[in-house]
């Protein structure tokens, strides 16, 4: 049931921030021709200049305790922790470039796979990993390199390979038993995380299959196989490691230094490079990573900001007002999500603030627990793989050296996802919940 207390108001003016942002990026783009053009890092630093110069709902704040709130976003716990993955999966990048894994696994691609499945080949790999690891920034960091080399090698254009990648990795994000994001849908609305899984596949599964089909229609250029040279099978060991400890649930982190680890003895080893080579290269690829990490404090600043000048709250309270039945419930915890998600840039964050008011809604106009966490879930990860100043399309640009604007047209399977859930939003499609926590 609706809560009888008055929600507070909130004020339009938290928002402004964030369409300084969307206007000085569009019109830089329109302008000069390109959206690589505008550095993300001083287009949000520009953002939060606007964020400080205005007053939201504490007209008396002064200027150091404004600070005081964007440190706070800037180095709140899911941040720090997205930091470290960029700056382990940078690491990981570079020390397996420089064993020769990276070019191991090209190889046995371009060997094995037949042409015309090359490029779905990536996006069902990435897929499958992203579904073992339960977070699509390490699927990223591990699948990333091995899709750049392929691209290469076969002359398909990188930012269309970046695009399969993400779109890979969003799937497990989305699906993942083990996911932040799923869990947090689930737990927010107070069903298992099966009863989740299951509602939400129903809507995930025609999704991957049209995206399959429509890469198969990918053009691969002539790749010289017979010159690709002797395949050596250990140096795709760090990478099954990766795998293999993913399956088991092994937090991300730990996941990424063991492979780290893993591909450094298998390089000294072989004599690819010594301990200070492979210190050196460890460093190289956490530097790799300093633009998105910075990137990734400011917005989380700016986020906190919005919020505290009450932005966010005057958001969801239109978001919610005209929400009449089912329909328009649904469309309205859908709509709610994708705009959190682009102001936070983090979908479990964005789940976890529209999570609440989602239930009530659910509660509301009677749609079904799971439903509700899946739409949730679906369509935080749909605006978390579009969004070109997120951490995954970051992370992809930055390894495959592409801007993060140029992949958003080929993140294929999150523009399919979006259009399919959409169509279930319109059906009477009403799973029902079989266990529900109280």
């Amino acid at each position: 049931m609706k809560s009888n207390e008055p929600s507070p108001k909130g004020n339009f003016v938290g928002l402004l921030p964030l369409i300084f942002f969307l206007v000085l990026y569009i019109s830089s783009g329109i302008l000069t021709g390109s959206f690589d053009n505008m550095p993300l890092l001083v287009a949000m630093m520009l953002a939060s200049i606007v964020a400080f110069l205005l007053k939201g709902d504490h007209h008396q704040e002064t200027f150091n305790e404004k600070l005081s709130v964007f440190f706070k976003g800037a180095g709140q716990e899911t941040m720090i922790l997205m930091i470290i993955i960029f700056l382990l999966a940078g690491a990981f990048y570079y020390v397996t470039k420089s064993m020769h894994a990276v070019e191991t696994i090209t190889d046995i691609g371009l060997t094995y796979l037949p042409k015309s499945f090359l490029v779905p080949g990536v996006f069902i790999l990435g897929c499958i990993l992203s579904f073992a690891m339960g977070t699509s920034m390490g699927t990223v960091a591990a699948l990333m390199p091995i899709a750049a080399s392929i691209a290469q090698m076969a002359h398909i254009s990188m930012p269309l390979m970046a695009g399969v990648v993400v779109s890979g990795a969003m799937f497990g994000d989305d699906l993942s038993l083990i996911s932040g994001s799923a869990i947090v849908s689930a737990k927010t609305q107070g069903v298992t995380i099966f009863d989740k899984f299951k509602t939400n596949a129903i809507m995930v599964v025609p999704a991957v299959l049209m995206t399959i089909a429509l890469l198969m229609t990918v053009h691969v250029g002539h790749a010289d196989v017979g010159g690709l040279g002797t395949i050596h099978w250990l140096n795709i060991l760090p990478y099954i490691v990766v795998i293999a400890l993913s399956f088991m649930n092994i937090n991300v982190l730990i996941v990424l230094l063991m492979g780290i680890i893993t591909a450094t003895v298998i390089g000294i080893s072989s004599g690819s490079f010594d301990f200070i080579g492979a210190l050196d290269a460890i460093h190289k690829g956490m530097l790799s990573m300093s633009d998105i990490s910075l990137i990734s404090i400011v917005v989380g600043g700016l986020a906190a900001l919005m919020t505290h000048m009450g932005g966010i709250q005057w958001l969801l309270n239109k978001i919610t007002k005209h929400a009449n039945g089912a329909l328009g419930g649904k469309f309205a915890i859908s709509f709610l999500i994708l705009l959190l998600d682009l102001i936070t840039t983090n979908n479990t964050v964005s789940i976890m603030i529209a999570g609440p008011i989602s239930k009530d809604l659910s509660d509301t106009y009677h749609i079904s627990k799971s439903y509700t966490a899946s739409i949730l879930d679906v369509f935080s990860c749909v605006g978390q793989g579009l969004i070109p100043y997120g951490g995954q399309l970051l992370m992809a640009g930055a390894i495959a050296q592409v801007s993060a604007a140029s992949i958003v047209p080929y993140s294929w399977y999150c523009m399919v996802l979006g259009v399919v859930s959409i169509v279930f939003l319109m059906t009477r499609f009403s799973p029902k919940d079989e266990r529900v926590r109280i």
